[in-house]
């Protein structure tokens, strides 16, 4: 296949530049305190990580060229200048107040703390000796710098999209022809999980792979989490935010992509191919949307399994029904009643909780990770803490939870149903996802599919535990696309 091309510069583009950085120039502040933006750096085609600060000399002589040819029709020039603003892509730095963490560690320190658990798992939630030993480490050793200046090392931009604010972070790879691929992180999770994988995915010849392997990344907050705006009206449901993403790779020039994403991010991205935007090559998931409607009718009901399914379907069915009958309880919340969740907003040790009680196997990890046994991944008590921390300082609690309300109230179908994509898809099985999905069960949910692999380690968050597999699997999966 040709290489991934890009859109040539125009004379509107020059101008969102002039506007954006005149717009930038003194900073502004955002609706996360003390998160600011700095003057326009954009990377520019197949710059390799640290190179945007080259790249704003470049930006800023083609826009004082530009300028000299305005005022030709001032009512021209005006109009344009106001849809650059509204278009223009600003860059952003993360920059959290001392006094934000201050409040961070006295908060934890002042814990009210519940009586341990009547149970010696973890079936009444997670235990308390894993939560003090989280809220030890979070109050004494943790350092939140270290994750901002990783987040600052990375580009980071802000655009305006149907009315908010969308940030992401964008990594063009120094090799020719990368294919673009925009990846969805998904609740509890958020662009933390994806900095394992950008070097690999960029940069592959420093990481086992070919230059024909290379991606230009691009990895978005969903609306309400991390640094993108919150949405203040209802409707930015999965649907809304997949027609957004299209908009974002367009408005960054890519005319063929490919899109990823688990969790939320899979239904984001498994809408995208729904609605076959233009330049969409095909997308991937690590959680497919493959449950047959008769299993999800049958599991409704109570029934007891088919007598006819595999090994494979079997095992899915006996992880469908445990989560079904245990692991739902967050999601209901969040569906029902995401605004009376003012504790989480108010406590960092019960939002903490909240988060890492997502599902059973990862909460399982977890608590190992902080009682200090080495994982098979490179999951560390860090990682955890950054992920968490994040959402405090950015204040997302509760707006990140409106998404299962924008979704419940606004129906797409079920989360695991099958949506009839007919784009090219590749999935990739990890054995400790909520389920793992059968190669049955993804055959006949996709009919267009591209590339399946089932592997024998990682789990819900794969990107995050699985770096270096999830990479592999993004090379294999999207090579007969390039």
């Amino acid at each position: 296949m040709s290489p991934p091309k890009r859109q040539s510069v125009t004379r509107r583009d020059f101008i969102a530049t002039m506007a954006a950085m005149s717009a930038a120039a003194g900073a502004f502040a955002l609706s996360a305190g003390g998160v600011s933006a700095a003057p326009l750096s954009v990377a520019a085609p197949h710059d390799s990580l640290g190179s945007t600060a080259r790249t704003a000399g470049h930006l800023a002589a083609a826009a004082t060229s530009t300028s000299d040819t305005a005022g030709v029709n001032p009512m021209i020039d005006q109009m344009t200048s106001a849809q650059a603003q509204n278009t223009a892509i600003r860059p952003f730095v993360v920059d959290i107040p001392d006094a934000d963490l201050d409040d961070l560690r006295q908060r934890i320190n002042a814990t009210k703390w519940p009586e341990r658990e009547q149970v010696s798992d973890s079936s009444q939630g997670v235990p308390l000796a894993t939560m003090q030993k989280l809220a030890r480490y979070w109050a004494s050793d943790y350092d939140f710098r270290r994750l901002q200046a990783k987040l600052n090392a990375v580009p980071n931009l802000m655009t305006e999209i149907d009315g908010l604010d969308i940030h992401f972070i964008h990594v063009r790879s120094q090799h020719e022809n990368a294919l673009p691929i925009i990846v969805t992180h998904g609740w509890p999770g958020s662009i933390v999980e994806q900095l394992k994988i950008v070097e690999p995915l960029t940069n592959p010849t420093a990481y086992g792979g070919s230059a024909s392997d290379a991606f230009d990344l691009v990895i978005p907050s969903l609306p309400g989490y991390g640094f993108s705006g919150k949405p203040t009206e209802p409707g930015w449901n999965p649907v809304r935010i997949a027609r957004a993403w299209a908009t974002l790779m367009q408005r960054l020039g890519y005319t063929r992509y490919v899109a990823q994403g688990g969790d939320w991010g899979n239904a984001v991205t498994e809408f995208m191919g729904v609605q076959e935007p233009a330049g969409l090559l095909g997308i991937h998931t690590n959680m497919p949307a493959a449950e047959p409607i008769s299993i999800s009718k049958a599991l409704a009901a109570n029934e007891a399994p088919p007598t006819n399914l595999t090994a494979d379907e079997l095992n899915a069915w006996n992880q469908l029904d445990f989560f079904n009958k245990n692991g739902l309880g967050y999601a209901i919340e969040m569906n029902n009643r995401p605004q009376t969740l003012y504790g989480i907003v108010d406590s960092p040790i019960g939002l903490a909780s909240w988060m890492l009680d997502h599902d059973a196997r990862s909460q399982e990890m977890i608590a190992r990770v902080f009682d200090g046994e080495v994982q098979s991944g490179v999951l560390t008590r860090d990682d955890i803490l950054d992920n968490v921390t994040l959402y405090w300082v950015t204040n997302t609690a509760i707006s990140s939870a409106r998404l299962y309300w924008d979704n419940a109230h606004h129906p797409t179908g079920g989360f695991f149903d099958p949506r009839g994509i007919k784009i090219p898809v590749a999935v990739s099985v990890f054995p400790d996802e909520i389920y793992a999905a059968p190669e049955t069960w993804v055959r006949a949910a996709y009919p267009n599919l591209i590339y399946f692999n089932k592997l024998d380690r990682g789990g819900h968050f794969a990107a995050f535990e699985q770096p270096a597999l999830f990479t592999q699997e993004m090379r294999a999966a999207f090579r007969s696309l390039r």
